[in-house]
């Protein structure tokens, strides 16, 4: 089926599945009559097994072959893709380069195995074609995009000519992306063989700003930011500061949910992999995403120095940062690094060192506090999230259980107002 002539979108070795059915396929209509099934029918199997193990693990349903082509599409990261990645259709002639691409793998898609199936005597081939998943979760893609995947399956299947396939697929590219950062919303790094992976995370908890009650100040401080940053108008580093419990973590959760459809990806990393931070920003800087690199409950003891890594890279060196990347970080420190009683009694207070420490903040261009609620304002929160999980307790009962819960829980918190009700909703209360 031509895929020794593909140009844009070259097809690795490691997708066995497409290799193999083309070979089966481009020797079928070769030998004709001198095809010989047996030299082929195993291999087809397997190629069945293959697509059937891809369904448990993606979620896929309905046509496997199609969903497996569409799948190779939708991954497939390549100078057209990512040129088109958020903005939409371009201009060149890579688009004639990928047209010719397309009429290959329209070939494929739209390729009828009756003939073929019947001259290997395969037994129903018809499971591939109408494959039910069941309620088997994927392993691979949440549901969101399981579904995405399988529904721009079913729209190649309406497009009758290549340039409609190819329009189809550049609409995907706009709305969603390509490969890891098109199909994902949230990432964590991780360090394999020496080398820094940005790898998804596959179910961020599917939280809303609306979901935490209170801070309207706080989250509009949060939202004008990153709105002004996903709409490329100038933006600044986030830091979330406050006490234990209040929402600060949810609230990047949130965001990361709220404006993914307007490209923004959020890469999640720890203090100890700092020293990774360049080689991050190096995979991401030219994508057409929106990235906030997120550090959660950041903190450092006076012996510590991952900061410095920090700071090199918010500063910046002799490469300017990119546009598309901005730091947003949580802490329980108001000044982050941590300021030990021999500093904060120096007669020589304001030392080098002290002043390199404390001048992290101030890298944050826009720091945003997060208070421990008072008691009013922590009955608010119980009220609000029992209306919201329609537990029926009568006022005076609720609020005598839920003072005797803080009492014993850390005191007031939006964490401790939702671990309270976590309990009622798994506890029969008369």
């Amino acid at each position: 089926m031509r895929i020794d002539e593909l140009i844009v979108y070259r097809i690795d070795k490691d997708e066995q599945v497409l290799n193999d059915i083309s070979y089966i396929i481009d020797c079928y209509e070769k030998f004709g009559q001198e095809f010989d099934p047996d030299d082929y029918i195993e291999s087809f199997y397997s190629c069945m097994q293959k697509l059937i193990d891809m369904a448990g693990n993606h979620g896929f349903h309905g046509n496997l072959w199609h969903c497996y082509l569409t799948n190779v599409l939708v991954n497939h990261e390549n100078s057209y893709s990512r040129a088109t990645e958020i903005v939409g259709s371009v201009e060149g002639s890579i688009n004639d380069a990928v047209l010719h691409d397309i009429v290959i793998f329209k070939e494929l898609y739209d390729y009828k195995f009756n003939d073929l199936i019947s001259k290997l005597s395969i037994k129903d081939f018809d499971i591939i074609e109408n494959y039910n998943s069941g309620t088997t979760p994927s392993k691979v893609y949440n549901q969101r995009i399981m579904e995405r995947i399988c529904t721009l399956a079913e729209k190649f299947n309406n497009d009758n000519t290549p340039q409609q396939m190819k329009d189809t697929l550049t609409a995907f590219y706009k709305d969603y992306g390509v490969g890891r950062f098109g199909l994902h919303k949230a990432f964590r790094v991780v360090e394999n063989d020496g080398k820094t992976e940005i790898v998804p995370i596959l179910n961020i908890t599917h939280v809303k700003l609306d979901d935490l009650v209170g801070y309207e100040i706080a989250k509009k401080k949060l939202t004008d930011n990153t709105e002004a940053f996903v709409n490329g108008r100038k933006a600044n580093n986030c830091l979330l500061f406050g006490d234990a419990g209040t929402g600060k973590s949810s609230s990047i959760k949130a965001i990361a949910n709220a404006y993914y459809d307007k490209g923004l990806r959020i890469i999640e990393i720890y203090k100890h992999q700092f020293k990774m931070l360049n080689d991050v920003i190096a995979q991401i800087k030219n994508r057409n995403y929106k990235f906030i690199i997120f550090m959660d409950d950041l903190s450092f003891e006076d012996f510590e120095i991952e900061y410095k890594y920090l700071k090199a890279v918010i500063e910046g060196g002799l490469e300017k940062k990119p546009s598309n990347v901005l730091i947003y970080a949580t802490s329980n420190r108001r000044h982050i690094v941590n300021e030990t009683i021999s500093e904060r009694e120096n007669n020589m207070h304001v030392t080098d060192t002290l002043q390199e420490k404390l001048s992290l903040v101030a890298r944050f261009g826009v720091t945003i506090y997060f208070g421990s609620p008072d008691k009013k304002e922590y009955q608010n929160i119980v009220r609000v999230l029992a209306a919201r999980n329609n537990i029926d307790v009568s006022d005076d009962k609720l609020m005598a259980e839920a003072n005797k819960w803080e009492m014993s829980h850390g005191g007031f918190s939006g964490r401790s107002a939702q671990q309270f009700i976590d309990y009622l909703l798994g506890t029969f209360i008369d």
